[in-house]
Protein backbone atom coordinates (compact mmCIF):
# COMPACT_ATOMS: atom_id res chain seq x y z
CA UNK A 1 0.00 0.00 0.00
CA UNK A 2 2.61 2.36 1.00
CA UNK A 3 4.59 1.32 -2.25
CA UNK A 4 1.27 2.21 -4.38
CA UNK A 5 0.94 5.84 -2.71
CA UNK A 6 4.77 6.68 -3.27
CA UNK A 7 4.58 5.25 -6.98
CA UNK A 8 1.09 7.37 -7.43
CA UNK A 9 2.94 10.89 -5.37
CA UNK A 10 5.87 10.49 -7.66
CA UNK A 11 7.56 13.73 -7.14
CA UNK A 12 5.13 15.36 -4.95
CA UNK A 13 6.38 12.78 -2.08
CA UNK A 14 9.36 15.28 -0.63
CA UNK A 15 6.97 18.05 -0.93
CA UNK A 16 4.35 15.93 1.73
CA UNK A 17 7.36 14.87 3.91
CA UNK A 18 8.37 18.19 4.16
CA UNK A 19 5.46 19.61 5.12
CA UNK A 20 4.05 16.75 7.69
CA UNK A 21 7.86 17.33 9.71
CA UNK A 22 7.16 21.33 9.54
CA UNK A 23 3.70 20.48 10.85
CA UNK A 24 5.69 18.13 13.52
CA UNK A 25 7.92 20.79 14.83
CA UNK A 26 4.46 22.30 15.95
CA UNK A 27 4.16 19.76 18.45
CA UNK A 28 7.94 18.27 19.19
CA UNK A 29 9.95 20.14 21.38
CA UNK A 30 12.67 22.22 20.38
CA UNK A 31 13.47 23.97 17.06
CA UNK A 32 15.17 20.70 14.85
CA UNK A 33 12.34 19.40 12.32
CA UNK A 34 12.04 22.40 10.67
CA UNK A 35 15.91 22.08 9.04
CA UNK A 36 14.97 18.49 7.81
CA UNK A 37 11.27 19.37 6.69
CA UNK A 38 13.66 22.49 4.82
CA UNK A 39 15.83 19.46 3.20
CA UNK A 40 13.39 17.81 2.18
CA UNK A 41 11.50 20.43 0.54
CA UNK A 42 14.39 21.97 -1.57
CA UNK A 43 14.80 17.74 -2.86
CA UNK A 44 10.95 17.99 -3.51
CA UNK A 45 11.61 21.46 -5.77
CA UNK A 46 14.33 19.26 -7.51
CA UNK A 47 12.13 16.51 -7.99
CA UNK A 48 9.55 18.40 -9.44
CA UNK A 49 12.47 19.24 -12.22
CA UNK A 50 14.14 16.08 -12.12
CA UNK A 51 11.57 13.39 -12.18
CA UNK A 52 11.86 12.17 -16.14
CA UNK A 53 15.61 12.23 -15.61
CA UNK A 54 17.18 8.79 -15.83
CA UNK A 55 19.84 9.73 -13.08
CA UNK A 56 16.85 10.71 -10.82
CA UNK A 57 16.14 7.95 -8.81
CA UNK A 58 15.52 7.53 -5.20
CA UNK A 59 19.54 6.68 -4.25
CA UNK A 60 20.59 10.48 -5.32
CA UNK A 61 17.34 11.70 -3.40
CA UNK A 62 18.07 10.11 -0.19
CA UNK A 63 21.49 10.44 -0.29
CA UNK A 64 20.72 14.66 -1.60
CA UNK A 65 18.52 14.83 1.35
CA UNK A 66 20.87 13.26 4.02
CA UNK A 67 23.20 15.56 3.16
CA UNK A 68 21.13 18.78 2.95
CA UNK A 69 19.47 17.63 6.42
CA UNK A 70 22.33 17.75 7.62
CA UNK A 71 23.95 20.89 5.89
CA UNK A 72 20.25 22.69 6.89
CA UNK A 73 20.60 21.68 10.28
CA UNK A 74 24.40 23.46 11.03
CA UNK A 75 23.31 25.91 9.12
CA UNK A 76 19.84 26.50 11.11
CA UNK A 77 21.77 26.44 14.81
CA UNK A 78 24.43 28.24 13.54
CA UNK A 79 21.84 30.88 12.47
CA UNK A 80 19.72 30.49 15.65
CA UNK A 81 22.66 30.89 18.06
CA UNK A 82 24.33 33.97 16.78
CA UNK A 83 20.97 35.77 17.43
CA UNK A 84 20.37 34.12 20.44
CA UNK A 85 20.48 36.86 23.05
CA UNK A 86 18.77 36.50 26.43
CA UNK A 87 17.86 39.26 29.05
CA UNK A 88 19.18 36.60 32.08
CA UNK A 89 22.93 35.47 31.13
CA UNK A 90 23.25 34.33 34.12
CA UNK A 91 20.08 32.27 34.26
CA UNK A 92 21.77 28.84 34.84
CA UNK A 93 25.17 29.97 36.62
CA UNK A 94 24.08 30.91 39.88
CA UNK A 95 27.52 31.75 40.68
CA UNK A 96 28.49 33.60 38.31
CA UNK A 97 25.73 36.36 38.84
CA UNK A 98 26.84 36.37 42.56
CA UNK A 99 30.02 38.43 41.13
CA UNK A 100 30.32 41.58 42.64
CA UNK A 101 27.97 41.01 45.39
CA UNK A 102 28.97 41.72 49.30
CA UNK A 103 28.28 39.84 52.23
CA UNK A 104 28.68 39.06 55.97
CA UNK A 105 31.23 36.00 56.52
CA UNK A 106 28.96 33.23 58.63
CA UNK A 107 31.84 31.20 59.15
CA UNK A 108 35.57 32.32 59.49
CA UNK A 109 38.17 32.24 56.54
CA UNK A 110 40.87 29.61 58.18
CA UNK A 111 43.20 28.39 55.82
CA UNK A 112 41.72 29.41 52.95
CA UNK A 113 38.24 28.39 52.88
CA UNK A 114 35.18 29.93 55.20
CA UNK A 115 30.82 30.63 53.89
CA UNK A 116 28.89 33.16 53.38
CA UNK A 117 25.24 33.79 53.09
CA UNK A 118 23.89 34.99 50.20
CA UNK A 119 19.76 35.05 49.68
CA UNK A 120 19.03 31.99 51.42
CA UNK A 121 22.21 30.24 50.55
CA UNK A 122 25.29 29.28 52.31
CA UNK A 123 28.24 29.37 50.11
CA UNK A 124 31.88 28.10 50.66
CA UNK A 125 34.45 30.95 49.89
CA UNK A 126 37.80 31.05 49.42
CA UNK A 127 39.87 34.10 50.13
CA UNK A 128 42.37 35.04 53.02
CA UNK A 129 42.14 34.56 56.23
CA UNK A 130 38.94 36.57 57.88
CA UNK A 131 37.00 36.62 61.22
CA UNK A 132 33.36 36.13 61.39
CA UNK A 133 31.61 39.16 60.45
CA UNK A 134 33.74 40.49 58.24
CA UNK A 135 32.28 41.93 54.97
CA UNK A 136 33.48 40.77 51.81
CA UNK A 137 33.33 40.82 47.92
CA UNK A 138 32.75 38.39 45.99
CA UNK A 139 35.36 38.60 43.12
CA UNK A 140 34.96 35.51 41.41
CA UNK A 141 33.00 32.09 40.77
CA UNK A 142 34.86 28.47 40.59
CA UNK A 143 32.30 25.79 40.50
CA UNK A 144 30.33 25.71 43.72
CA UNK A 145 33.07 28.15 45.39
CA UNK A 146 33.52 31.87 45.41
CA UNK A 147 36.41 33.88 45.76
CA UNK A 148 36.38 36.54 48.03
CA UNK A 149 38.14 39.44 49.04
CA UNK A 150 37.55 41.87 52.45
CA UNK A 151 35.01 44.94 50.92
Amino acid sequence: MLAKIIAELGPWNWWVAGLVLLAAEMIVPGFFLVWIGLAALIVGALSLLFWDSAFWVWEPQAILFALLAVATTFAGRRLTLRNAETDEPFLNQRGASLVGRTATLQEPIREGRGRIRLDDTLWQVMGPDLPVGTQVKVISCHGRDLRVEPA
